[in-house]
């Protein structure tokens, strides 16, 4: 057990590490040049919003493990809703995001004592809380802010990366769709047109799983579509407020090294970054994420290099913490299942 959970350790982790880490390396020797250091003053002002930065993240854990033990009527501890909620960020750090944490929810709640039912109610839930916080604040910002300022002058943002965003962010608008319909409407309805779907000869390798997740459908439902709407108000509540925190760290950052720029569209430009990470094959969107932070922010900046440097902060806060806290809790939790 030990030695299989040190290599776990080791090639879950340095794959992410050594693409993001080089991407990092690749736009420092690319851009930097000395006047990028000499630029950033160390002042009170830098280490509180850089503390805030971090706060922030802590906030956005909280409200995520305040839903967890909300959904599971306090059944899970604090301490169980932790483990929880880093495993969950941990799984979505080493594997692309398109599979992500979620898709373990469901093991990490019943190996936590909830029934295999239970945990994939909870699981269901939770996912399409997050997926129409997404879409109703990428819609928010469509109708509020030009396409142009919405995605930059940057060239590297062709017709074709905007053409992707839109296209992911249709399929998600969709897939909270039928998770609504699934949820509170019609859920064998549902369960019908996943079945037809996954029949297709290109997906039928997938049938098995998928009639399992239509089975859980089912049986979220049952579960959950008869809450109040005072439950799930106070669930959503939570899910906005903590994808907030989450996005908020960018603009504390950008707080911290420059006063330039306009933090509406800096917030707005994290619903893009994330979507786009969504369809990255790269662990966790690694490498993506910092070269797509470095296009979206220069303007931001003076000296474009620094942009490299917060970015390499941003992903410190909002990635590699998760990792190392990964780390230290994997152990301590294969222990406890033994």
């Amino acid at each position: 057990m030990g030695s299989n959970l040190k290599l776990f350790k080791i090639s879950y982790i340095l794959i992410p590490v050594i693409i993001g880490l080089s991407v990092v390396g690749w736009l420092f020797y690319d851009e930097m040049d000395i006047s990028a250091f000499s630029s950033i003053t160390f002042s009170g002002r830098m280490i509180f919003f850089i503390s805030l930065a971090f706060i922030l993240m802590l906030g956005r854990d909280l409200g995520l493990m305040w839903r967890y033990r909300f959904m599971s009527e306090k059944e899970l501890t604090w301490k169980q809703a932790f483990d929880v909620n880093i495993l969950c960020e941990f799984t979505s750090a080493v594997t692309p995001l398109s599979i992500g944490g979620s898709s373990l929810v469901v093991v990490f709640l019943n190996k936590e004592g909830l029934s295999a039912g239970r945990s994939a109610a909870i699981m269901i839930s939770c996912l399409f809380l997050d997926e129409l916080f997404l879409v109703l604040a990428c819609t928010f910002f469509f109708f509020l802010i030009p396409l142009k300022e919405l995605f930059g002058d940057s060239t590297t943002l062709t017709t074709s990366v905007q053409t992707l965003f839109f296209l992911t962010n249709g399929l998600i608008a969709f897939w909270t769709f039928l998770l609504f319909m699934a949820l509170f409407k019609r859920p064998y309805w549902v369960k019908k047109i996943l079945f037809k779907i996954f029949s297709l000869s290109l997906l039928r390798s997938k049938r098995n799983a998928i009639l399992r997740f239509s089975y859980s459908l089912e049986n979220c439902s049952y579960q959950f579509s008869r809450k109040t709407f005072s439950f799930w108000l106070k669930s959503f509540s939570v899910t906005a407020l903590s994808w907030t925190c989450r996005y908020l760290v960018v603009n504390a950052l950008l707080m911290a090294f420059t006063p330039l720029g306009n933090h509406l569209i800096a917030f707005a430009r994290q619903l893009l970054l994330w979507i786009l990470m969504a369809v990255s094959p790269t662990p966790g969107g690694s490498g993506l994420g910092e070269y797509m932070f470095k296009e979206y922010y220069s303007e931001f900046f003076t000296v474009s290099g620094v942009a490299v440097i917060v970015a390499f902060i941003w992903r410190i806060i909002t990635y590699y913490l998760y990792l190392v806290l990964g780390v230290c809790i994997i152990p301590q939790w294969v222990k406890k299942l033994r």
